[in-house]
């Protein structure tokens, strides 16, 4: 029941409501892994149109405006940190061409099409086609975890994504800015000059912060616990400076200061960079509620035939012509092209530019620029939707999807992880060895596993390792400070629940503990990599079984009393195993397992008798059928004496 508009919310409730719904759909979607932004989106409609429960033009009034353009700043801030140039330059010639060339072939095509079959105004069509340049890398990196697409496809979409949010943004800010002094009816040089000194002045007053938040910070002019409180106020302190001279340059001048910051390599930048996730988190929860909600049901009516078949045009002709256009004459193969060409979900940038630059188009006497943020919500909803459901099969199809395969990444070469990756790929497990030393990954290249020499925590690592591929770290080396860090640096990015590390040595003194926020989960029960080792010297071997409704977890623990449980895997759950009563029991789940050398050895034997008789039946069976029709009869005494079975599983190896 829609709620009228003497019986709005207040303010402080307006807050408190777009904060809880917000994260609230954040978390769904994490918990039930759909796409975040779809979501928020459908919340804010939920909250707005569809019941009135928020109206952000009566309930917050004057603030809509004023909070969206902040939240806006930030995000493009942020998008600046993301961009790292010596990164790029890195980068395969893929990622450039489709970064360079293919941005600006996509605003042009884009802004075509925003024209032509839009039947949109040009000023309308450039603003828009520029922030169509983006992606979102947001949206991308989940459906890419999803998919689990291969190595180079996967690293061409997240690259474009990344760089492409910054250009993207820039290109639809300096439009605006053309628009803006075009609609002024300047003469030429005063137009000119106008949008060059805006620029270079939004351009100078990023520049400043930068280097003033880089020389305070490098020089410890502010102590570590102000340096967060301090990046965020000079953030808004330029967007403000900037924008009082030139409307909207504000936004240029936080995307050059995040630019610059962090292409800084500042000591800090981790802090920072976790923080700016947070923060952008929360801003673009609230900035998803407001737009949803304040979408109004008359602006969707306005989108007709012709938009349905624009946004039919940017997935199936703009995005593909862009992309080859882009690849053309590059040795990257035609299906990877077109799998690359056929993703393209659109993401924050784009709706929430849209939600602002809207406002500023129809105040500059554009009309249809009204048009541009309902639009951009159908435009972000169908291509998250589309490319949700479609690019996991569309990938499969094209072999360029290693399907619901887990993987594990094991730091540090040794004996203990050259065997624990030989018994996870026996259950088709994806395993990676990586070690700075390349000594240490001798045994596992011997073995025949995949190893990566270099530091997992390097900026080389971004590039030469696919770690979209994987889903669980174990830090395994035989430095106990160097499997803290790593498990530390990786938790905000894979999640505390999937890093793990084997115990430390004297971990168990007060006086070597660590808090419980460092290092990751360790691994059954807290055994070191040393004493782990002296197991495997004593003759202990790792062994899969597969758990069945005949043969359960208790049979299991009976039949190998005393082995070591490491891991399971059921229904492609793969789960490292912290204590042997975390263990479900549960048929089909496959356990990867350290067991005493004499109950390898019976098992080994009692897996020998149980293959002999198998053969034996074979040949016995074989002999039945070419005597069959003969009347031959086999006297008893020629039978083997019956064997006593042994209660094994269905498969051990």
């Amino acid at each position: 029941m829609a709620i009228s508009p003497e019986a709005g919310l207040t303010p402080v409730e307006a807050f408190a409501l777009v904060g809880v719904v917000g994260v609230g759909a954040q978390w769904l979607a994490w918990r039930f892994r759909l796409p975040g932004i779809v979501l928020m989106l459908l919340a804010g409609l939920a909250l707005g149109p569809f019941s009135g429960i928020f109206v952000p033009s009566r309930d917050i009034g004057p603030l809509l405006s004023p909070m969206i353009s902040l939240a806006v700043a930030v995000i493009l801030f942020e998008g600046g940190l993301t961009l790292n140039f010596k990164r790029l330059s890195d980068a395969a010639p893929g990622v450039r061409r489709l970064v360079m060339i293919g941005a600006p072939i996509g605003w042009v095509l884009s802004s075509l099409a925003l024209a032509f079959i839009g039947g949109l105004s040009w000023q309308s069509s450039i603003v828009f086609g520029g922030a169509m340049i983006v992606t979102g890398p947001t949206v991308i990196a989940p459906l890419l975890r999803t998919a689990k697409i291969q190595s180079r496809p996967a690293q061409l979409l997240q690259w474009e994504a990344i760089v492409n949010d910054a250009i993207g943004a820039l290109v639809a800010v300096v439009a605006l800015l053309i628009v803006m002094v075009r609609q002024q009816q300047l003469g030429a040089f005063e137009a000119i000059w106008t949008v060059v000194s805006g620029i270079a002045f939004a351009s100078l007053v990023g520049i400043a912060a930068a280097f003033a938040v880089i020389r305070a910070f490098r020089e410890s002019l502010v102590p570590e616990y102000m340096k967060v409180p301090m990046l965020f106020v000079l953030v808004l302190g330029a967007f403000a400076l900037s924008d009082a001279v030139l409307h909207e340059s504000g936004l240029l001048a936080v995307t050059v200061m995040g630019l610059l910051i962090g292409n800084a390599d500042l000591p800090a930048y981790t802090e920072i960079s976790r923080f700016k996730e947070q923060a952008t988190t929360l801003l673009l929860s609230g900035v998803f509620i407001l737009l949803g909600s304040n979408v109004k049901l008359a602006e969707l009516e306005l989108l007709d035939a012709r938009f349905a078949l624009l946004i039919l045009a940017v997935v199936v002709l703009v995005r593909p012509a862009t992309v080859l256009l882009s690849l053309a004459g590059t040795a990257i193969p035609m299906k990877e092209r077109m799998l690359v060409a056929m993703t393209g979900p659109r993401g924050v940038v784009l709706l929430a530019i849209s939600g602002l630059f809207a406002e500023r188009l129809v105040t500059e006497g554009v009309p249809d620029g009204a048009v541009l943020q309902p639009l951009a919500f159908v435009l972000v909803m169908a291509t998250v939707v589309l490319h949700g459901f479609a690019l996991k099969p569309l990938a499969q199809k094209m072999g360029l999807s290693s399907g619901e395969v887990p993987g594990v990444l094991l730091v540090g070469g040794s004996a203990f992880t050259s065997g624990l990756a030989n018994a996870l790929e026996k259950m088709e497990v994806r395993v990676l060895i990586t070690d700075p030393n390349r000594g240490q990954l001798r045994a596992p290249r011997e073995a025949g596993v995949p190893t990566y020499y270099g530091d997992l925590l390097s900026e080389a690592a971004d590039s030469g390792v696919e770690f979209i591929s994987y889903s669980t770290i174990l830090a395994a080396s035989d430095n106990d400070a160097y499997n803290t860090l790593v498990a530390t640096d990786f938790a905000p990015q894979f999640g505390r629940d999937s890093i793990w590390q084997l115990a430390r040595v004297k971990e168990d003194r007060a006086r070597h503990s660590l808090p419980s926020q460092l290092g990751g989960q360790v691994l059954n029960d807290g055994r070191t990599l040393a004493q782990y080792l002296e197991l495997l010297a004593e003759g202990w071997v790792f062994r899969t079984t597969r758990l069945t409704e005949e043969y359960s977890l208790d049979d299991w623990k009976e039949a190998r009393e005393g082995a070591i449980p490491l891991a399971t895997l059921r229904d492609g759950q793969f789960r490292l195993i912290g204590r042997k009563d975390e263990m479900p029991d549960k048929p089909n789940m496959r356990i990867v397992s350290l067991i005493p050398p004499d109950i390898a050895e019976r098992i080994r034997k009692e897996t020998e008798e149980i293959s002999r008789q198998r053969e034996l039946a074979r040949s016995e069976a074989e002999a039945v059928r070419k005597g069959e029709g003969n009347g031959s009869q086999r006297d008893d005494d020629d039978m083997p004496p019956p064997k006593s079975k042994s209660k094994l599983p269905d498969s051990d190896g």
